[in-house]
């Protein structure tokens, strides 16, 4: 009677879970800043009559908020770069210990920044943590798909992104007046973050590092087989470790491509484009300003709670992100995006539409609400995780780190346009409508005189 030992052993559940600690970071501190808004601005307002002794100018408190919010993804288009430097030199699971710094340095600075009454101790741990998730956003989908079975790898490759939209639904919860999202108990909200990173730093070192770069990169055969047999539960660990030798050698034959390379080769020239018009049909969606904005956004939509409004949303963005777990395979990448993305286009036109009529149509609130939860849904159905499959799966092993690195950029840049932009798109456009209004009303005067 043969033995089989299950697939996911406790260290392989204990070692995913601690990775994906960083992806629930990433996740909070995109949908953190978020709920307290408001209460945020105003302690900016406070803070710069103490210094002025005036209340600040409407125009710099919307570049001091933009800032505050797209600075965040500064700091992961400058990080994201470094992923393939500092899992290669120090390892994939040192690397990630190292990351918590910045995440403890990010926390510190947002968390103490009402007490020290400073603005720019907000707007700079943003930009740390925004370079800490960048690490995560590269670290952890590569360690956990390392260390994953080769049947078990696109389940729990998965889990990355669930943790991400996870932890946008926890800081949107926390984020409830009743809970963190107060006046005197916001800036707790934002360093909160430092918690699971005193977790994931007290788990990882009962981690193995991953196999792949002991054995591929450090050639240390010793310490994979080793890191295999925790991993599997196993003692015979040859058939993985025979796989891991297959891969090396194609990696020996194939020379790693430069950024450069890649848009100059003609071999790479098409799929390198193809990735980052997928990275930016992501972003450019729009789909940040709602995770960014989504309480002002359902506030100015006429909803009564839009706080709990932005917590449905992000439940929404939960439930479908296991729906998509399901459909990829069956339906493919491309039939998928192109799916989310239209449905994501047609609940824009409704929420625009509904918005428009407001005014006149009070019951069309609930319309734009829905259209808010639809088009959340369908990004998660294909935008959301389509495009790093892409990449993936678009390059081989040589120039991957370098496709992944540009993808990466490219996400990130197109984070911070929406970012920064938004806000000051949606002030110009109402009070372009506000003048519009303004001038129908006078005109309609003239005429009835």
């Amino acid at each position: 009677i043969h033995y089989f030992p299950p697939l996911i052993t406790g260290t392989l559940a204990l070692s995913v879970f601690t990775a994906v600690l960083g992806s629930l970071q990433f996740g909070y501190n995109i949908g953190v800043i978020n709920a307290p808004q408001k209460i945020i601005e105003q302690d900016y307002n406070s803070t710069w009559r103490e210094r002025y002794s005036e209340p600040i100018p409407s125009q710099t408190l919307t570049s001091l908020w933009s800032l505050s919010v797209a600075i965040f993804s500064i700091g992961g288009m400058v990080s994201s770069f470094s992923v393939g430097i500092l899992s290669e030199y120090f390892g994939r699971r040192k690397a990630m210990l190292i990351n918590n710094v910045l995440a403890f340095i990010g926390g510190g600075l947002m968390g103490m920044s009402k007490i020290s009454r400073s603005f720019e101790m907000m707007i700079l741990g943003r930009f740390t943590i925004g370079a800490y998730c960048g690490l995560v956003s590269g670290l952890v989908p590569m360690y956990v798909g390392e260390i994953a079975p080769t049947t078990l790898r696109g389940a729990l490759g998965t889990l990355h992104q669930l943790a991400i939209v996870t932890g946008i639904l926890m800081a949107q919860i926390l984020g409830l007046e009743s809970l963190l999202g107060s006046e005197q108990l916001w800036p707790v909200l934002l360093g909160v973050t430092v918690l699971p990173t005193v977790l994931q730093m007290t788990l990882l070192p009962f981690c193995p590092e991953s196999p792949r770069f002991l054995y591929i990169i450090r050639c240390q055969e010793h310490h994979a087989k080793s890191a295999l047999r925790r991993l599997t539960g196993r003692l015979e660990v040859s058939e993985d470790l025979a796989e891991m030798k297959e891969e090396k050698r194609k990696m020996d034959m194939e020379r790693k491509a430069s950024i450069a390379e890649l848009f100059r080769s003609p071999m790479y020239q098409q799929p390198i484009i193809i990735s980052i018009l997928l990275q930016l049909s992501q972003q450019l969606s729009g789909i940040n300003a709602i995770f960014y904005y989504s309480t002002d956004i359902f506030k100015k939509a006429g909803v009564e709670n839009p706080v709990y409004a932005t917590i449905g949303a992000g439940a929404v963005n939960c439930a479908f992100t296991i729906v998509s777990l399901f459909l990829v395979e069956r339906m493919g990448r491309r039939t998928l995006h192109m799916l989310g993305l239209a449905g994501m286009c047609i609940c824009a036109i409704i929420m625009t539409t509904a918005l428009t009529l407001l005014e006149t149509v009070p019951s069309m609130s609930y319309l734009s609400m829905m259209a808010i939860f639809g088009f959340v849904a369908f990004f998660e159905v294909g935008p959301g995780p389509i495009p790093w499959f892409f990449v993936a799966e678009l390059f081989s092993q040589g120039p991957r780190p370098a496709a992944m690195a540009v993808a990466g950029c490219s996400n990130w840049t197109a984070n911070f346009l929406i970012g920064m932009g938004f806000q000051y798109v949606a002030v110009s456009v109402q009070e372009t409508a506000t003048a519009s209004n303004g001038s129908l009303t006078c005109l309609w005067h003239q005429n009835v005189l």
